[in-house]
């Protein structure tokens, strides 16, 4: 199992010693999550403080868009040398064209659902993604409880990829914790993505390397 650290749940006064930490870590991404106030009701890093966070961190960033018009951005996550660009399928009018975009830019492109979204809405764009973020709870704030529906739409997400063919990594972001990662690594999760668990915990190599040694 691959694990990306949320830092929306770090704290923020320490936000580098925070940082230093998962680069010691055995954390295989940072997630950023890039919040507009408009697409989601809240507001969390800028790209001056994402810039800072770039040039600290040593694992790939996994960069979360939860932002009306995520293509005007491409070039801005591209410039952090982020690894993954995640946009919402909600957000996106052309979700084809603003997936090429993210290739061309030299990014691994991943696509979110919402929780409401269902996972036939990929089918046919599913071989062109290198990543598929399944939302959990309801995106904008951490710490939310975990949507359980959210097994089951894993597992159609596997079934989808696997029909089509795709490689597509299976992420989850929200309420991620030891009992909630079993059961997704179960449905077939390959990513998950822990903010309160991982940054919340008083031995962070430890909660990490749980959730890693999860099948």
């Amino acid at each position: 199992m691959k694990i990306s650290p949320s830092l929306l749940a770090a704290d923020f006064l320490s936000l580098g010693k925070e940082i230093e930490k998962i680069n010691a870590s055995e954390a295989d991404f940072l997630h950023l999550d890039v919040m507009d106030g408009v697409f989601v009701p809240n507001i969390s890093f800028g790209f001056p403080v994402l810039q800072g966070v770039a040039g600290k961190c040593t694992k790939p960033l996994d960069v979360h868009m939860m932002t009306v018009e995520p293509e005007k951005w491409i070039g801005h996550v591209r410039d952090l040398g982020a690894a993954i660009m995640n946009v919402h399928q909600e957000a996106c009018l052309h979700l084809y064209s603003t997936v090429q975009h993210i290739h061309e830019a030299g990014m691994m492109a991943g696509v979110t659902l919402n929780p409401a979204t269902p996972v036939d809405t990929l089918t046919d764009i599913i071989s062109d993604l290198d990543l598929v973020l399944i939302m959990s709870v309801e995106p904008g704030f951490g710490g939310q409880p975990f949507i359980r529906h959210t097994l089951e739409k894993v597992r159609k997400l596997k079934a989808l990829r696997d029909s089509s063919g795709s490689g597509a990594l299976i992420e989850v972001d929200g309420g991620v914790n030891a009992e909630t990662g079993a059961l997704l690594a179960e449905a077939g999760a390959d990513v998950l993505v822990a903010g309160s668990y991982v940054f919340g915990s008083k031995d962070m190599d430890g909660a990490i390397r749980t959730l890693k040694n999860l099948t």
